[in-house]
């Protein structure tokens, strides 16, 4: 069978009740077969409700603890039918949007279930960028008056890592930092970069330290050349500055706050690095995949500080 369906009605069929969503979620998240949560052992009575029962240590579990869907009071079958409308959005999706489209009844359930559903479109694991990256950071938010250079007071710094291919882009990996700093700058280039690769990057100080680490640096000094040559020598971090703060305007009106910024720079990557898929099924597949592999995240734990404000 294949491993992901590639038309709607395909999908509508493949996952018409949750006992057939809950069982493709097994296949995804027990490829081997079944192993117990508490002891690892892989032999388990299947009960009702889609629970586990191991018979080794008689722990009881189901194929949804540990991932983004545990303690859900939404049906499995409205989970995947979201994950296909959300993959199926070309520009992005709004809580609001997903509310209507599946007659969800609150706004406040289709938020988390956006929320979590970013957080799943992180692979753990994934491949570092490699070859020659281009490195520069880009502020989102609005004008802010008296604000000079790389200094800030309300908007939220971000630091993009773009892959040469070619004149075009690769892969990218997008972080909010707190600061311009080295101890800001270089951990993210450890964490987006593999070792040895050709870095470029502007003549800022933040940036001295990467052969020291590991990196081949290639620096752009743009002292006093002006944003068009900013422009024109690292044209791909450019690029996909302008892309994310339309996006980030475009489909959430700019009304996202420095709360959760980092959730949406998560989708934007993933949206980003899959630009060219021509199957909607396979990007629904990716995103169940990480769906089974990231953790819960409770109402309370997601909102946090930001208390009942939604963004």
């Amino acid at each position: 069978m294949d491993e992901y369906p590639g038309t709607l009605l395909e999908f509508e069929d493949r996952f018409a009740t949750d006992a057939l969503c809950r069982d493709y979620l097994c296949r995804l998240r027990w490829p081997d077969g079944y192993r117990c949560g508490r002891c690892g052992h892989d032999q388990a009575w299947r009960m009702s409700a889609g629970l586990f029962k191991c018979k080794s240590c008689g722990y009881r579990g189901s194929v949804t603890a540990g991932t983004i869907f545990q303690d859900t009071h939404v049906a499995l079958r409205v989970w995947f039918r979201a994950i296909w409308w959300v993959m199926s959005q070309k520009n992005g999706a709004s809580a609001l949007g997903l509310q209507q489209a599946l007659g969800i009844g609150s706004y406040r359930t289709a938020w988390a279930m956006l929320h979590k559903l970013r957080r799943a479109m992180v692979r753990p694991g994934r491949d570092l960028l490699s070859g020659r990256v281009e490195v520069d950071e880009t502020f989102v938010g609005g004008e802010e008056e008296g604000a000079r250079g790389r200094q800030t007071f309300r908007k939220a710094l971000v630091v993009v890592a773009a892959e040469e291919d070619g004149p075009g882009i690769g892969r990218i990996r997008l972080q909010r930092v707190a600061d311009a700093t080295a101890a800001s700058l270089i951990p993210f280039v450890i964490e987006s970069v593999v070792s040895g690769s050709v870095v470029h990057t502007d003549g800022w100080s933040g940036y001295l330290d990467l052969e020291a680490t590991g990196y081949g640096h290639e620096r752009t000094p743009l002292r006093g050349k002006g944003t068009a040559a900013a422009t024109e020598l690292l044209p791909r971090i450019h690029l996909v500055a302008s892309l994310l703060k339309r996006w980030l305007l475009g489909t959430h009106q700019g009304a996202v706050s420095n709360d959760y910024l980092d959730y949406y720079l998560d989708e934007f990557t993933f949206r980003f690095n899959r630009r060219t898929s021509r199957r909607r099924g396979m990007l629904v597949y990716r995103l169940l995949q990480g769906a089974v592999a990231t953790g819960p995240s409770p109402y309370q734990a997601m909102v946090g500080r930001a208390g009942d404000r939604f963004d």
